[in-house]
This record gives structure tokens, C-alpha cells and sequence, in this order.
């Protein structure tokens, strides 16, 4: 593999797969290499170790095995380390089940808190019960040694917990019921108490994947989201009450000591595993972890300084000593900031010339930077009180960087600390002669800021114009930087927070200086209306205005359009479809083309007006809209989005008085029923159960009749039921009750149904 792509995990698991099918001889420097960039891919380990055991080679089993064992917590490892072990002591006799035994506690002490470990109890157990008792000593050693290991596997959280309860229940049973009555009971609560933590602990642990290779960190969402796994697990470690292991922490331990083979790389969990350690009392150990950090991230600065802070908290300064010489030796910038923190922790821990004497080195070094000067100065003036001493350093440093602007402003804040104005000019001026005028923006907006502060009006508005006169040929300032606006007196009388102006005004002055600068170029109205040209990279605002007024971003009005529901992300609508619904309205029903527009967002006459089509169409449709209809459309509410609140819409339909249907004048249009058959109240509602009557010349004079019949009974009903048309109550309950009981007879009045969506229920009837 390259060594720019060494961490490619497709390209690993290709190698690994491809040793498996060649001798030992040929696979061995494969899985070398591979275990050089992945020193705690276990599954690599075991795959190697499995190949030498294959044939034989218990030499280089142990070896391999002393090399990952410790630093891959990885149950499946273990478990062939524990086969190995067993193979070589099985001809030993009691010889070799001793040896046997003691690499299972060695095992267990090590991956025995691991959820996944239940095997690994269970194995153990049941060779404990065939190891052979010659006599009745030993064969009550024995069952101690198996009602011992019983009783840590029964308060382990792993996913065999129930069913080594079981045996353990069954075990002591076999012994001695009565005994076993007191031990269980004592272990009931245990038992549950670790269940319980069991149960917690999957959800975390089945969020990792325990196949990831350990690789540098990246942007991918799969790495990120099994780092967020891990800390959410080591917070469980942690922070969980029910912790079992209460007596130490090394349930703590095997979280991070498990959380490194996966996140190698990251030194986020180096420091977090070190502190913790630190914090809670193990120094030692927390030096440990940080030795182990450096050799995976030997380029990690951040854990050398972490490292080195540890060091000398607990008093070992020749140890950080030792770091912070390590440091020194690195890129140019590093080493400018290793220089500063060396002379830091000198001073600190060895006064004050030797911080002194350092500095006089390190300002000999090539990559030594203005940064080493600014430091021991200010450390000079705070922590020596020695404001000479930091005025020479400030000086010595001005022959060598007087082109880095940064370095005179840090001059400056000194001085001004030392309320030296004098000074403080004689230093702008200086730096003014000196560097280039692209480079002296900052130095005139200090230097007048200064003078608006400090200054007299004169002189504050001497250095305001000559800052305009200098700065007028860049493209910041621009051609118009020698006009005097009502900005630089809004910057000279404002301090920090505080301005003579409302925002208001504020940006319409800045709207007004941009123009002025762009008063010669063409520019688009869209761009004047909408603001967009104010975030123009080349506005600028004078000193002391805040640059966040002139840097408004408004929105671009000419590219809105009006809100369509039936738009989706990354869909279109077509205007066919609106277009048709309203260029070919049902004019022998128009209720019922009003309706279903209603009732379909694709019909929206709203929308297809936006889309160019004609309102004539929709206008020919309200006017034969029946009033009841048309006062039933304007008493809508306005919404936002594709779909209203149903119990707001039924209840203005319920409390208002629509204007009902004369029958009257309906049945004194016969001509109306001869040219075509008149819309029934099935129709109106848009029922699926309407009965139209065909218009064509089979229509008999005896259908007219009937007709007749039935609209003179239901014009009688409707006039007996004149309590449906009042207004009903606001009571949102007994408007419920009142549908319900007129669910059997709204059919037969042919009242107009608005049936709720969540009841299912008539809600009304107007006509």
C-alpha cells in the first residue's frame, strides 16, 4: 500500500483476505504490515495467530500473542489465546490444568468485564468442574473455586447473565438446598442490580461497530457517529449508580482501553483516559497513558503539552523539562510557540534569568518570530514589573520587525499602557514612513481611533484626513475616500456600543456611501431595491462604524414566488392541469367544478392565475355559484400551507347563518329542468351516491311529474326542520352530540354534508 494511502481500508481487508489463502511463509510479512498501520485490529491479530498455530508454530504464537493480548481487549482474541493455552497444557496433567487455570483468571482479569464475556465465563466454570479431586480437600476447593467464579459472573453485565443465573441456581441446588436458600437470596439483588445495568449498557454497546479498523480521523458520518457512540458509552462508565465494579474503577479502564483499539487516532481520548486517570488519584498511571498517546500520535503537540502539564504538576521537572526540548525541534511555527511556552515554564520554575537567558538564545534562532519578543516583553512588564526591560525588548524587536503591522499594534497597546501618547505617536508615525500602503490600514485606523480618544479636535481631524489622503488610491477606500460623509462624524462621536444615530439611520447612511462609491458604475435596479450590491466586497465602512450594518444581505424580491403546497422539494408542477380544470368548468354543475377545485390543491385558482391563466373562467364559475356555496367560500379562513385545521373549519361552518336555497324559485324554472336536469343536493355535496337524470329526448313527462313530487316533499321537510338552519352553539361537545343524532335523517333531507376527517360524522346541513 502507498504511504498516502496507508490507512485505505479496502485495500487492507484485500491483503488480509489474500493471506489467508498462502503459506505461513508468504502471509507473515503481509500481516506485518498490516499490523503496522493497524497495531490493534484484533481480528488481523487473530487471523496471524491462527495461521501460525495452523501449523504448529507455538514460538511465534507466543510471541505474536505477548505483542497484542494486552493492548486488544477483543473477547474473540482471547478466546483462541485461551484454546492455545489449553492445547499446550492438556499432556501436562495437574501440572497443566494449573497453568490452564491461572491464563483464565489471567483472561478474566482483562476482558472478563467485557458484555460480550459470557462464553468466556461459562468455559471457565465448566473446566473448573472437570478438574479431578482426589480427595475431599481438594474436592471442596473445587466447588469453592466454582461457586466463586458463579457468583462474579452472576454481577457481570453481559448477555449470558440469565442463563448463568440459572446454572448458578442449579449448581447450589445440587449442593445443598439449604444453603442454597441464604446464598441465592444474597445474590438476588446483585444479580438484578447487574441485569439492570445490562439492559442499560446494550443500547450503547450496540450502537459500535467492532469491526472498524482504527483509522486518523475524518469528516465521514460513520466516523463521527461511532465517536459519538464511544463517548456516550465511556459517559455511561462513568457516570452510572448501579456500577457493579464499586470498588475500583476498572470498568472505567476496560471502556477506554477498548474505546483506543477503534479511535487510535484520536488524542481527544488520550486526554480524556490520562485526566481521568490524573483525577482519580493514579498519576502513574495517567503517565502511562500519556507514553503509550505519544507513541500513536508521535506528532500530537497537544498531548506533548498535556503531557508536560502533568509532569510538572506532580513535580517531575526534568521530565517536562525534557518535553518541552522535544518541542524545539519541530516546524518553524511550532517552534516560535515552543520557545514561548519554554520561556514560560522557565519562568516559572526557575526564575527569572534563566527565562532571561533563554530568550537571548532564542533570539538568535532563524525561525524565532515577532510572537517570542511580544510575549517575554509583556511577561517582563506583568510578572517582573520591569516596564524598562519590556520597552527594550519592544525596541530591539522594532529594528527587526518593523514591516509586521501586528508587531507595532502590540507596541502600541504596551505604550499605551504606560500612557505614553507621546511615544505612541512618534511609533504610528514610524510605522506609517516605513511600510506599504496596502499594509498600513490597520495602523491609520488605530492610529486615529487613538486620536478620535485621546486626542484634541485638532489633531483628530488632522490624522482622519491625512488617513483619507493616504488610503484613497486603495481599493478599500476608493476614489470617493477624500469626501467628508456623515459617517466620520458617527465614527468620532460613537464609543464601543454607543452611537449618536439610530440603526436606522445608520444603515441608510451606509447605503448612501455605497452608492457614492459606486456613483460612476452602472448599476442594476434589483441590486438598489433589494440591498444585494451592499454586500459588494469593496464596501467598506470608516473606522469605528460597525461593519455589521453595512453588511446586511436582503433577499431578492424579484425571484419570489407565491407559496404552492403542492410544490415539493425538487419537484415541478405542471400548469396543464390547472389550465384544463378552469378553461372547461362544468357550467350544467357549476357547484360541483367549485367543490372540487376546492377540494383538489391542483385546481387552485390562486395558483393558476400566478401560472398566466385567465380569471375569466373562475369568474364565470362564481357567478353560478348558489349563494350558500359562495358564502360558505368567503367564511374560509386564510392559511398557511396545504392543510387547514379541520375542527376550525367545521366549527365556522357550524356558527354562521349561509344563506339558504329557495325551493321556490327553483321549481318556477321549468325550462331549467327541459334544457337540462337540475344539480340535486347530492350533487351540490359532491356525494358519490348522486342520481343525475339524463337530458336526452327519453326523458317522460310522468319522470317530470315525479320530480315535481319529490321536490314539493322535500321543500316540506326542509320548512319542518327549521332548527337546523338557526345557528348552532359554540359548545364543540354538543355540536358533536346534535351531529351524531341527525346522522339518520340528514340523507333523506338531501342537506348539504361536510363530513369531518377525524369522526367521520354529518356536521351540518344549510340548504
Amino acid at each position: 500500500m502507498a504511504a498516502v494511502d496507508k490507512y485505505n481500508v479496502e485495500s487492507a481487508e484485500i491483503l488480509a483476505n489474500s493471506a489467508l489463502h498462502l503459506p505461513i511463509t508468504q502471509a507473515a510479512p503481509i500481516y506485518e504490515q498490516l499490523l503496522t498501520i493497524f497495531p490493534t485490529a484484533a481480528k488481523y491479530w487473530r487471523q496471524y495467530v491462527e495461521a501460525q498455530m495452523g501449523v504448529n508454530n507455538d514460538d511465534a504464537t507466543k510471541q505474536i500473542f505477548s505483542r497484542c493480548l494486552l493492548n486488544c481487549l477483543h473477547v474473540p482474541l482471547w478466546r483462541c489465546y485461551i484454546r492455545f493455552i489449553r492445547k499446550v497444557n492438556d499432556r501436562k496433567g495437574v501440572e497443566g490444568q494449573e497453568e490452564t487455570r491461572k491464563a483464565f483468571d489471567f483472561m478474566l482479569s482483562y476482558v472478563g468485564a467485557d458484555i460480550a464475556s459470557g462464553p468466556i465465563w461459562m468455559e471457565y466454570i465448566a473446566f473448573l468442574k472437570s478438574m479431578l479431586a482426589v480427595n475431599t480437600q481438594e474436592e471442596t476447593q473445587r466447588m469453592t473455586a466454582v461457586r466463586k467464579a458463579y457468583q462474579k459472573a452472576i454481577v457481570t453485565p453481559t448477555h449470558h447473565i440469565e442463563q448463568l443465573w440459572r446454572d448458578y441456581e442449579n449448581f447450589e441446588n445440587s449442593v445443598s438446598r439449604q444453603l442454597a436458600k441464604g446464598l441465592l437470596s444474597e445474590y438476588q439483588p446483585k444479580y438484578n442490580s447487574a441485569r439492570a445495568v445490562y439492559r442499560e449498557l446494550k443500547k450503547y454497546v450496540d450502537e459500535i461497530d467492532w469491526n472498524m479498523l482504527a483509522v486518523p480521523p475524518t469528516d465521514s458520518c460513520k466516523d463521527q457517529m461511532q465517536w459519538v457512540a464511544w463517548k456516550r458509552l465511556l459517559a455511561f462508565e462513568k457516570g452510572n449508580p448501579q456500577r457493579i465494579d464499586s470498588a475500583s474503577n476498572k470498568r472505567i479502564i476496560f471502556s477506554y482501553e477498548q474505546c483506543l483499539m477503534y479511535l487510535y487516532h484520536y488524542p481527544d481520548i488520550w486526554y480524556d483516559y490520562a485526566t481521568w486517570q490524573a483525577k482519580s488519584g493514579s498519576m502513574d498511571a495517567a503517565v502511562k497513558v500519556f507514553q503509550r498517546a505519544l507513541k500513536a500520535l508521535p506528532e500530537s503537540e497537544m498531548l506533548k503539552y498535556a503531557y508536560a502539564e502533568l509532569e510538572e504538576s506532580r513535580g517531575a521537572l526534568q521530565s517536562a523539562k525534557k518535553l518541552y526540548e522535544s518541542l524545539l525541534g519541530d516546524a518553524a511555527e511550532t517552534t516560535a510557540l515552543a520557545h514561548i511556552q519554554f520561556i514560560r515554564f522557565l519562568r516559572r520554575n526557575e526564575g527569572v534569568e534563566a527565562a532571561r537567558k533563554y530568550f537571548l538564545d532564542a533570539r538568535k534562532s532563524p525561525s524565532c518570530t515577532y510572537h517570542v519578543y511580544v510575549a517575554y516583553a509583556l511577561m517582563a512588564f506583568c510578572l517582573d514589573k520591569d516596564p524598562k526591560v519590556a520597552h527594550n525588548v519592544f525596541e530591539a524587536g522594532l529594528k527587526q520587525f518593523m514591516h509586521e503591522p501586528v508587531y507595532i499594534l502590540e507596541y502600541a497597546d504596551f505604550l499605551s499602557c504606560l500612557n505614553d501618547d507621546r511615544n505612541i505617536r512618534a511609533l504610528f508615525e514610524r510605522a506609517l514612513s516605513s511600510l506599504p500602503q496596502e499594509e498600513s490600514i490597520e495602523i491609520w485606523k488605530r492610529f486615529t481611533q487613538f486620536e478620535k480618544t485621546y486626542g484634541d479636535l485638532a489633531s483628530m481631524l488632522k490624522v482622519e484626513q491625512r488617513r483619507k489622503e493616504a488610503l484613497s488610491g486603495t481599493i478599500e477606500e476608493g476614489a470617493s475616500a477624500l469626501e467628508t460623509s456623515l459617517l466620520d462624524l458617527i465614527s468620532r462621536y460613537s464609543f464601543k456600543d454607543l452611537w449618536p444615530c439610530s440603526s436606522k439611520d445608520l444603515d441608510h447612511l451606509s447605503r448612501q456611501e455605497w452608492l457614492s462609491k459606486n456613483i460612476g458604475k452602472k448599476v442594476d435596479k434589483s441590486a438598489l431595491s433589494n440591498g444585494s450590491a451592499m454586500t459588494d466586497k469593496s464596501t467598506s465602512a470608516p473606522s469605528g462604524v460597525p461593519t455589521a450594518s453595512l453588511k446586511v444581505l436582503h433577499p431578492d424580491t424579484s425571484q419570489m414566488v407565491i407559496y404552492d403546497p403542492r410544490q415539493h422539494h425538487g419537484t415541478t408542477v405542471p400548469s396543464n392541469t390547472t389550465t384544463a380544470i378552469l378553461a372547461a368548468p362544468n357550467l350544467s354543475n357549476p357547484m360541483a367544478t367549485v367543490v372540487g377545485a376546492a377540494s383538489n390543491p391542483l385546481s387552485n385558482p390562486i395558483v393558476s392565475m400566478v401560472d398566466g391563466v385567465s380569471s375569466k373562467a373562475f369568474d364565470e364559475v362564481l357567478k353560478a355559484t348558489p349563494p350558500a356555496l359562495s358564502a360558505f367560500l368567503a367564511g374560509l379562513p386564510s392559511i398557511e400551507g396545504p392543510a387547514p385545521n379541520v375542527d376550525i373549519v367545521l366549527s365556522i361552518c357550524l356558527q354562521n347563518d349561509y344563506p339558504t336555497v329557495q325551493t321556490k324559485k327553483a321549481t318556477s324554472l321549468p325550462s331549467q329542468r327541459t334544457a337540462g336536469p337540475a344539480p340535486s343536493t347530492s350533487d351540490l355535496s359532491g356525494s358519490s351516491k348522486s342520481h343525475p337524470i339524463p337530458s336526452n329526448s327519453s326523458f317522460r313527462p310522468r319522470d317530470r311529474q315525479l320530480g315535481k313530487r319529490k321536490d314539493q316533499d322535500r321543500q316540506e321537510e326542509e320548512e319542518s326542520t327549521t332548527v337546523q338552519s338557526q345557528p348552532l352553539q359554540r359548545d364543540a361537545f354538543r355540536i358533536r352530540q346534535m351531529q351524531k343524532a341527525r346522522g339518520g335523517s340528514a340523507s333523506q333531507t338531501g342537506s348539504v354534508s361536510y363530513g369531518s376527517a377525524l369522526s367521520g360524522d354529518l356536521s351540518g346541513s344549510t340548504c
